[in-house]
């Protein structure tokens, strides 16, 4: 039970520590310094849209390449090659503090790039269904800004877009003003600290040149891109530098600008204010209650009054009686274990700013490592637990153990990147990169599981304070509201609520293309839902005590998940308000993504609820006298 001084102390604690944490976080890696004309590189990284869901890489397009002909691939992390990252060099020469007025990329005026029909159609087709190109320059992304036409609001898009329909017909970006900002560290030291640019389609016959520069009109003619017949079309760029003020520590400003911050307290307040609230409710209720109880259990009554009383100390014969199928219990509870664990010191690892935005794939590449070895963890107190239950085959309990929750998600990523390798898409995993995730289970989880189960079948079981009955007792009928469907929707309403603008901002990372970077808020949000579902559980599982039901194993895991059930409604509300998905394979990414979500959240939270239940109930067994 949860009391309002240790509540009270923590979240102060979890305050503190966020504010401390949000006055030290710098994004970003180690300063690169520059020399006034030294040669600044432009990289691309990827072609994304949010109507697709399929990234490409950016020569999959007939675009201009480097002038000596090779592509310079960037060694990526694991997070970057299954976000679909293929970072590249490109044709573009910047020059620190130099501009450019306009230059053309590649080809000659005498010789402009020329598309067959079914390479204009592939541009058309990717500008159709809204493409934005991802460039950087000295690690620093590529933004567009735009202006809200109705409020005037000046907001920022991520890359910038490939092209433009109007009238049906498709028009390219293909010049593009770069706006690079520099700070002056010192009298011959710059950094790069913001890059923008502003997109313009120029007609082929709209350009003018003289010898290496060129001119358009100020309003030129868009070029079109032709499927019919073919396009024949420049690519031209511009560089424009400007000294700026901002520290290269606050260069990210632009991306991470906080202006839903109090969106954020209001939620964390809300759900605080929820949460005390709870508190008391069941602190006067489960107190009360319970010390009534424990002490009319406890007095020398005759045994007449006893063979009439009821509640749940009638049932402490079969409390502890192991449920079915514990193997699998126990390995769903050991998956479940390893999830929060590796999801907590994620959290803790970016809140405290060693998981930047500015290091791509870093988040992804430390959960997936932290989940491995956080398998001998798992595998121990999984050991312990299915000792506890009197399992015997504990080489089986460990495998399932290992297995059950990877071979999910691993089978449906399996499934679906056939899908997307059909798309021809970089978001498909290379072969190379299966068979290393193949390595990283079962050459380090597998083993690392077995051992913390070898080392947990050889400790004493959890102790529990009452002795099983040979004999299993009757269960009588059940209310209506102790139905587990019921439970379920009454349970999840809670922990939902919690996490539910999180989720919000979550989904738009994931789907939209943006950056997430409240690690500080997610660290809250991650406290107040153990403690909401640790309290729910403990809750539901007094009542179902109280009806004379023992079965309450699975079923404290399963309530205590119910939230899951609201974030697959709430994921499928957002697919058909928030996003505009309308073919076939995205909806199927999308489906099997936000199922796998869905997975991992139901084992989180039926773990921690189940491990809530399971220490309550040793209590209060342990608080009276049983004969």
């Amino acid at each position: 039970m949860f009391t309002f001084s240790f509540q009270i102390q923590s979240l102060i604690f979890v305050g503190n520590l966020i504010i401390f944490c949000y006055g030290f976080y710098v994004p970003g890696v180690a300063p690169v310094e520059y020399r006034k004309g030294q040669r600044i590189e432009v990289r691309a990284v990827k072609m994304t849209s949010i109507h697709t869901q399929l990234p490409y890489e950016y020569y999959s397009l007939p675009l201009c390449i480097p002038k000596n002909g090779t592509f310079q691939y960037k060694s990526e992390n694991l997070g970057e090659v299954l976000r679909g990252d293929r970072i590249v060099n490109t044709p573009y020469e910047i020059h620190m503090a130099e501009n450019i007025k306009c230059r053309l990329l590649c080809h000659k005026q005498n010789n402009p790039m020329n598309w067959n029909v079914d390479e204009s159609d592939k541009v058309a087709s990717r500008i159709e269904h809204e493409y934005f190109v991802h460039l950087l320059v000295d690690n620093l992304p590529v933004a567009t800004k735009i202006i809200n036409a109705d409020t005037l609001e000046r907001s920022i898009e991520q890359g910038y877009r490939l092209g433009f329909m109007s009238k049906g017909k498709a028009y390219i970006n293909n010049h593009l003003k770069l706006l690079l900002k520099y700070h002056k560290h010192s009298q011959d030291s710059y950094r790069v600290v913001g890059f923008e640019v502003e997109t313009y389609s120029v007609d082929k016959a709209e350009l003018t040149f003289a010898e290496e520069s060129c001119g358009y009109p100020s309003e030129p003619r868009p070029q079109l891109v032709n499927e019919d017949t073919g396009t024949k079309l420049y690519f031209t760029y511009s560089v424009e530098w400007g000294e700026s003020d901002i520290e290269w520590a606050s260069r990210w400003d632009i991306y991470l600008g906080m202006k839903d911050v109090q969106i954020h307290w209001f939620s964390i307040v809300n759900s605080i204010v929820v949460l005390f609230f709870l508190s008391g409710i069941l602190t006067m209720i489960m107190v009360r209650t319970l010390r009534r109880d424990i002490a009319r259990y406890n007095s020398d009554e005759k045994v007449e009054d006893m063979i009439e009383e009821t509640g749940w100390k009638l049932v402490h014969g079969d409390v502890f009686r192991p449920p079915p199928k514990r193997m699998l219990f126990a390995a769903v509870i050991g998956s479940g274990i390893q999830i929060f664990l590796m999801s907590l010191i994620t959290i803790v690892i970016a809140m405290l700013g060693m998981l930047s935005p500015a290091s791509r794939g870093a988040l992804m590449t430390a959960a997936i490592f932290l989940y491995v070895f956080m398998g001998l963890i798992a595998g121990y107190y999984s050991a312990r637990l299915y000792n506890t239950l009197k399992g015997k085959q504990w080489k089986h309990a460990a495998f399932l153990t290992a297995t059950l929750y990877p071979a999910i998600v691993f089978g449906t990523c399996f499934f679906l990147n056939f899908f997307i390798m059909g798309k021809h898409s970089s978001g498909a995993v290379p072969f190379s990169t299966m068979m290393a995730l193949l390595c990283l289970w079962f050459c380090i989880s597998l083993p690392l599981v077995y051992l913390g189960y070898y080392f947990g079948c050889r400790k004493q079981p959890f102790q529990h304070p009452v002795r099983t009955n040979f004999i299993p007792r009757k269960v009588p009928e059940q209310l209506w509201y102790m139905n587990t469907y019921v439970c379920i929707l009454m349970a999840g309403i809670l922990p939902f609520g919690a996490v539910f603008i999180e989720l919000f901002f979550i989904f738009n990372a994931l789907w939209e293309n943006q950056f997430y970077y409240l690690f500080g808020f997610l660290f809250l949000v991650f406290c107040i839902l153990v403690i909401s579902v640790s309290q729910i559980s403990i809750v539901m599982v007094y009542f179902q005590l109280c009806g004379e039901d023992y079965h309450w194993w699975w079923k404290s895991f399963i309530i205590s998940g119910g939230s899951a059930v609201y974030i697959l409604v709430y994921s499928i509300f957002y697919f058909f308000t928030k996003l505009e998905i309308t073919e076939f394979i995205p909806t199927l990414l999308y489906i099997g993504y936000t199922g796998l979500m869905v997975l991992t959240f139901w084992l989180l939270t039926g773990t921690i609820g189940f491990f809530a239940a399971y220490t309550f109930i040793r209590k209060i067994y342990a608080a009276v006298k049983i004969d």
